[in-house]
């Protein structure tokens, strides 16, 4: 186990996040949180000097097309299929709160 870490730490972080952990559970915590800095050090410790920087493994191309103006629907015909609008917009209920 990680020396970085003791159980008192896990504990107080559960506590932050509102978790209510047995001894059971925090004794777990606490190993797999130290195996995991453990690891993490053991990465670190590894020289990548030579190792170029990359941020996907594949080579990526954006597949990007023309704007171009097109027709597009007649406002008013898609407002009139709308169950409700109001001054040239759809009206959506409020998700969050508020009054209908």
């Amino acid at each position: 186990m990680s020396e970085r870490l003791s159980a008192d730490a896990v504990a107080k972080v559960a506590r932050l996040a509102r978790l209510d952990l047995t001894d059971d559970e925090l004794d777990r915590a606490t190993h797999q949180l130290s195996d995991m800095l453990d690891h993490f050090a053991d990465i670190d410790a590894l020289d990548l000097s030579d190792v170029e920087p990359l941020n996907s493994p594949y080579p990526l191309v954006n597949v990007l097309r023309d704007d171009v103006v097109e027709p597009t629907l007649d406002r008013d015909e898609v407002l009139a299929a709308a169950p409700k609008h109001e001054d040239g917009r759809f009206w959506v209920p409020p998700v969050l709160g508020g009054d209908a």
